[in-house]
């Protein structure tokens, strides 16, 4: 157990935050430079606390031409970075607006194509994820978190219906992911990491959201959760 890793963590966050932002301030921010960044910090990430990492499933990801929303379970800050090293595509999260208040951080993730969901605020939660669909258009996966925090016992919780709303507009397929072990590496809310822990990320078969249409929104959420909650042997 170590305090030391999440000191690293911390600085290793700022050291592709502050580059961001000035890419930003000075107009010369591109996605491969995001990318590069992004791909630099989530395997460093996993390797000074020596994560090793399972992969099952990318078969799902069918080709390259093909955009996914992402939909998994949350154990733990861990999440983000396991799941860059784990999907070989690009990738961009649906966050909280609240980290998008963080000085630096907060603008690095706006700048590097997050997306931003204010919780408490219905109408701007699906028009924020409405705006991600254009990222889908060009290639970009855009994961989302359906449980909407980290869970504390390592439970499936119960998901939340914004991201299922923009599956639906937009037709794009879901890709059920799940993640186990995250949670033995850093639990939610906590400041300890626990190093050599083997995390598990299982990318299963898509689901078509047309298959179901508005109408039976509640069964495509149940059909997805059904899904990443079998391959975490929760029944």
């Amino acid at each position: 157990m170590s305090l030391v890793q999440t000191a690293m963590g911390i600085i290793d966050t700022a050291r592709i935050s502050v580059p961001t932002v000035l890419d930003a301030a000075l107009g010369r921010t591109t996605l491969e430079r995001c990318d590069a960044r992004l791909d630099w910090w989530a395997r460093k990430i996993l390797r000074d606390a020596d994560v090793r990492l399972a992969v099952r499933g990318l078969e799902h990801l069918g080709t390259a031409r093909e955009s996914f929303i992402v939909m998994s379970n949350h154990q733990s800050l861990y999440d983000i970075p396991v799941l860059f090293c784990a999907i070989p595509r690009r990738i961009r999260m649906v966050a909280k607006a609240e980290l998008f208040n963080v000085p630096v951080w907060g603008q690095a993730m706006r700048a590097a194509g997050f997306v931003r969901v204010d919780r408490g605020d219905r109408k701007q939660a699906i028009e924020s994820l409405r705006a991600g669909s254009a990222m889908l258009s060009e290639g970009t996966l855009l994961w989302i978190a359906p449980e909407g925090t980290r869970s504390p016992t390592g439970e499936l919780g119960a998901f939340k219906s914004g991201g299922f709303h923009m599956a639906l507009e937009t037709g794009y397929r879901i890709l059920p992911v799940a993640i186990d072990g995250t949670r033995d590496v850093l639990r939610a809310r906590g400041l300890v990491v626990r190093n050599h822990k083997k995390v598990v990320v299982t990318v299963l078969p898509p689901i078509d959201p047309r298959a179901y249409g508005t109408e039976r929104r509640k069964e495509l959420m149940t059909a997805v959760r059904a899904s990443i909650a079998s391959a975490l042997g929760h029944g």
